[in-house]
């Protein structure tokens, strides 16, 4: 067995796939909440133009505008990148940043009322792997989103919070 055929076996591809989504991925998270902060801290900034905070203010509303505006800043790239033609893997590692985002902030929205959170991460997640069933995706992207979703829900559901 001469050594290319070793590297051309899909079965090894396969492996090195299932091993890469979740590491590039953690790494791609942690990237992502990194900008995360930045956008925030600017926005604060921003905003600090327009209003004048004092102790008094009720804006309960603020941190919830600016997590929106940060998952649809996510789903804005992810858009782009998702429609390149990069290679299966590299946007199924990609594909960790928005469902994680998505699911995180559900997560923070309905932090009080958690059934609801999770209703609303599996109506998400079941309506992406409809997309993909319909549109005949790599696996890649499936293992992708099922992964990150089952990581956050056993996060969740052991104690975890962000």
């Amino acid at each position: 067995m001469n050594k290319n055929s070793i590297f051309n076996d899909s079965l090894l591809k396969n492996i090195i796939s299932i091993m890469t989504v979740p590491v590039l991925g953690f790494i791609l998270l942690n990237i992502v909440f990194v900008i995360n902060a930045v956008f925030q801290w600017i926005l604060r900034r921003f905003l600090m133009i327009f209003i004048d905070f004092n102790p008094d203010m009720n804006l309960s509303c603020i941190p919830a505008m600016m997590r929106s505006l940060f998952v649809v800043f996510i789903l804005m790239i992810s858009f782009f990148i998702l429609r390149t033609k990069m290679k299966p893997i590299f946007k199924a590692t990609f594909l960790v940043v928005p469902a994680a985002t998505v699911l995180v902030t559900m997560g923070i929205f309905f932090y009080q009322i958690p059934i609801i959170s999770y209703i609303i991460g599996l109506i998400i997640v079941s309506g992406i792997i409809y997309y993909f069933y319909k549109t005949k995706q790599s696996w890649l992207y499936y293992y992708s989103v099922i992964l990150i979703s089952l990581v956050l829900a056993l996060f969740t559901l052991t104690g975890g919070e962000i």
